[in-house]
């Protein structure tokens, strides 16, 4: 393209050639022709020279450099395209995308058909998410290149992506329609692919069915088309059609559950018992499938599931399968169901100790043979998760103990009692097996993580390093390569373990890190742009924009924003001292010889602390160096910079309120069908006395559970707020009105934050061990006097029917002098804690050293069986818990092997 400020034929030419170095990555050279433009006198200050060679510089890591040459260049030539584009591309190496953009519609505007800067700039609109001028974008490049292939699927794609479907429709189909193909490439299969599934998003079935009956032969992806024309044939209700498909599917994969549940929704069977004959029809079919056997359990009833699991159970103990507890865990939720698998493997275990048969019957019947000998080890290993799973920690040990009597080298018995020891709440003596565990095969790297991770969860975080030290990169810490790895669960576990340790600084800082893997994903999304488009994997793409946009939903990053905004709620609340630079001393009263010991102390110690930071930024500046050095030997440009995260600067912000905002945005936006995302916010905005956006996430919390009992004392504290606030005349009026209007709904037409309490209690069942910690909590906060009302309202409460982590909660909640002395009920309530839960080490008698604080953090474990690590941080002593509560199940009595 002709420039604003023409160079002479000989400069010219020198100029192309730079952009073919910088197109080649020649940057030495380029930097070299760019120097012989610039030493002539007459082109010292040629604006488009000058970018070109600060678009050199930043490839080279040379970053201040280049931003000096470019800004250069573009003030002595304002109406040059190639200035702007440069400086466009300065910003987005340094990820300011927004900044890029406007960059590159100032290049537009003194050269608007430029067909790089048009592509770049629609890179950064898709990248941001800028659907509306991505389309603009896009259209420009259709008319400009019509010939082009990316241009027609740039062009559909704009409109498919803002919802236009019949438009994308269109111009696929008009596309489709100039393309003159006698042999189909993977290429055009992947368009009709991709055309099919825009139909469907826009609805229109029948024509989706019937362009796949058409161009179906074309797609090079059968399975697929065979996926997707058994759902369209079943939205349809087409079930004869729908029929076929489903069943040459599980001829396919007869592994594949899915396709059992669509076959069976084709064959319009009526009742349970029609669908057992269905599944037993295709255990006939396909003897050898799991799935043929395991989802007729999820259906059956009575003496058919009886049957059915007999079978299912027998088979697998036979086979020594050993994840069957896992895949019949979930039937665990009809208590009808584990009686029957309870009683059942008792009777296999008893009979295979007397006979060595499953059953009486099979020991009378000729024809059946007697059973392996590790039959009994692992009907012994699944009752054991049995009577865990159950919460009867006792039985589960004399099963676990049996099973490693009998076969002491099989590394899932020791990794089962450990989850045994966790779930009893003794995390150090869990993490002792699973450490034996780990030990019986150091190669394998799953048993590895298992055995960190408990050690994590018993804040043993050296211990923790040095197991995944195993399997990270030589001369690296293990610390630095996880986070390199992005390996989150165990940062996430990190952060957690440091903030029962109260190490506020390097819990944010792995809260931090895991923030940034996500930041680094998102960005990473920026090279599939053009190769997508290019290699026309249109599906795939689509599904990656539309995951990137929710990304932040991810537990990974709820557990670490959680974690985050909790710490800096703490640091809000109890700030930490600014670290001084000197020991304030009273020097005064001291004699002469004791001062100037001190004085050569002091000089001695802050020379030994002058020679440490000098001797870390040195290796700081060489790492630095070593890691410029492997990022630009390529010639790739230089990323951005961020900001070293140093504990003891985190431990310190400035406004601790305004960080913890920055985790709960994206909470606010993706999580919003969590409650904790919004009793999160309330405690925010209390303690920065927004009264209406306190008001606007109690509603949003009421409308996903309007019971829950922290909730409960979230509104009672706002309630509270707004009478203090009342009585000093503090509230604007405009905010008074709001407030007024949701004041019956929200407060139940109770006047006062105390009556409100007492309507809640009364109104709640006892046995409900969170509503009563929360209305004990609140009654004695809002009236002192009742304190032996609320202690008594705690140790009351029932614990035959609690879990660990309940019962964990109320006990902690009276340790630890919430209350005031109460000596006395402590004792009484530990001693019924002790009983129900003998294996748990908090409540046991024997302490090492005095306990100082004692926190409870809830994290991991699957969603309602959230897991608790208790942590006494005088004695380090810690113990894990979980909310499960499950009823025990009547059965023989079992006897240790041991």
């Amino acid at each position: 393209m002709p420039s604003s400020d023409p160079l002479p034929p000989k400069e010219s030419a020198l100029f192309r050639k730079i952009l073919k170095c910088y197109e080649m990555k020649q940057y030495k050279n380029g930097l070299k022709l760019a120097k012989q433009i610039l030493t002539n006198p007459k082109f010292t200050e040629h604006g488009e020279t000058l970018a070109m060679k600060g678009l050199t510089l930043n490839c080279l890591g040379r970053k201040e450099e280049a931003y000096d040459h470019v800004r250069r260049g573009l003030r002595n030539d304002l109406k040059s395209h190639v200035c702007w584009h440069v400086y466009g591309l300065l910003q987005r190496s340094d990820k300011k995308y927004d900044e890029a953009i406007k960059c590159y519609r100032n290049a537009l505007k003194w050269e608007k058909d430029n067909i790089q800067i048009l592509r770049d700039l629609s890179l950064l609109q898709i990248q941001m998410r800028d659907l509306e001028g991505y389309r603009e974008t896009r259209h420009q490049l259709f008319k400009l290149r019509p010939s082009q292939h990316a241009s027609w699927i740039g062009f559909a794609m704009s409109y498919h992506l803002l919802g236009d479907y019949e438009t994308a429709i269109n111009i696929l189909e008009s596309f489709r329609a100039s393309q003159t193909m006698e042999t189909f490439d993977y290429k055009h299969s992947e368009l009709l692919l991709y055309q099919n599934q825009v139909i469907r998003e826009a609805g229109n079935y029948e024509k989706a069915l019937q362009h796949l009956k058409e161009c179906g032969q074309q797609v090079l992806d059968k399975l697929a088309v065979q996926e997707t024309m058994g759902e369209l044939c079943l939205k349809l209700g087409r079930h004869d059609e729908a029929l076929p498909i489903y069943r040459e599917l599980i001829a396919r994969n007869p592994e594949n559950t899915e396709y059992y549940q669509k076959f069976m929704e084709a064959s319009q069977l009526a009742g349970t018992d029609e669908l057992i004959e269905a599944y037993r029809a295709k255990q006939t079919e396909y003897p050898q499938s799991f799935c043929a056997r395991r989802l007729p359990l999820d259906v059956a009833t009575g003496a058919a599931f009886r049957e059915l699991v007999d079978e299912h159970l027998r088979r697998n103990l036979r086979k020594g399968v050993p994840p069957l507890f896992v895949n019949l865990r979930s039937l665990y939720r009809d208590a009808e169901k584990v009686k029957i698998i309870g009683s059942l493997v008792e009777c296999y275990y008893q009979n295979l100790i007397s006979s060595g048969y499953f059953s009486a019957a099979d020991k009378e019947d000729e024809n059946v043979a007697k059973e392996p000998a590790s039959a009994l080890l692992w009907t012994m290993y699944y009752l054991a998760q049995h009577y865990d799973h159950l919460r009867e920690s006792e039985k589960a040990l004399d099963f676990i103990n049996a099973a490693i009597e009998h076969t002491p080298t099989l590394i899932e018995l020791f990794v089962t009692k450990g989850r045994i020891y966790k779930h009893a709440g003794d995390v150090l003596e869990a993490v002792k097996w699973l450490d034996e565990a780990q030990s019986l095969d150091t190669a394998d790297r799953y048993i590895n993580s298992k055995c960190a991770k408990y050690m994590l969860r018993a804040n043993q975080l050296k211990e923790a390093e040095e197991i995944c030290a195993k399997f990270t990169r030589e001369g690296v810490s293990a610390m630095e390569n996880l986070n390199e790895m992005q390996c989150m669960w165990f940062q996430t576990e990190c952060a957690l373990a440091y903030q029962r340790l109260e190490k506020w600084g390097d819990a944010l800082k792995k809260c931090h890190e895991i923030d940034r893997h996500f930041s680094e994903i998102i960005e990473d999304q920026f090279d599939f742009h053009t190769y997508c488009m290019r290699k026309m994997t249109l599906r795939s793409y689509v599904g990656l924009l539309r995951l990137e946009d929710v990304l932040r939903r991810h537990p990974f990053y709820f557990k670490a924003a959680k974690c985050a905004i909790e710490v800096y709620l703490r640091l809000f609340d109890k700030p930490l001292a600014a670290e001084s630079a000197t020991e304030e001393l009273d020097i005064e009263n001291l004699p002469p010889t004791e001062l100037k010991k001190l004085r050569n102390k002091q000089r001695k110690a802050q020379k030994k602390k002058a020679e440490q930071e000098s001797a870390q930024s040195k290796e700081h500046q060489k790492k630095e160096q070593h890691n410029k050095k492997q990022l630009y030997q390529d010639g790739d440009p230089e990323a951005p910079q961020l900001d070293e995260l140093i504990p003891e600067k985190l431990a310190r912000p400035d406004d601790p309120l305004e960080k913890a905002i920055e985790f709960l945005k994206p909470l606010q936006m993706l999580a919003k069908d969590n409650i904790e995302t919004h009793l999160m916010a309330f405690e925010i905005y209390q303690r920065r006395s927004k009264l209406l956006l306190m008001l606007q996430s109690l509603n949003r919390a009421r409308q996903i559970d309007a019971s829950n009992p922290i909730l409960h004392g979230c509104i009672v504290r706002f309630h509270r707020v707004l009478e203090e606030r009342q009585a000093a005349g503090d509230i604007d009026p405009s905010v008074q009105i709001v407030i007024d209007r949701q004041r019956e709904n929200l407060f139940r037409g109770h006047a006062t934050a105390i009556a409100l309490n007492d309507s809640y209690r009364q109104e709640r069942d006892r046995d409900n061990l969170d509503a009563v910690y929360e209305s004990a909590k609140i009654m004695y906060t809002l009236d002192a006097s009742r304190r032996d009302e609320a202690i008594a309202l705690l140790t009351g409460c029932d614990l035959q029917k609690a879990s660990l982590e309940k019962a964990t909660k109320l006990f902690l909640l009276l340790k630890s002098g919430y209350f005031g002395a109460c000596d006395e009920q402590l004792a009484a309530f530990k001693k019924l804690c002790q009983k129900r839960f003998p294996l748990a080490v908090v409540f046991a008698d024997v302490i090492a050293t005095p306990i100082t604080t004692l926190t409870t953090t809830t994290s991991g474990g699957s969603p309602g069986n959230p897991q608790t690590t208790v942590t006494d941080s005088g004695s380090g002593r810690c113990t894990m818990i979980t909310s499960e509560q499950t009823k025990p199940v009547n059965g023989p009595e079992v006897k240790s092997q041991k």
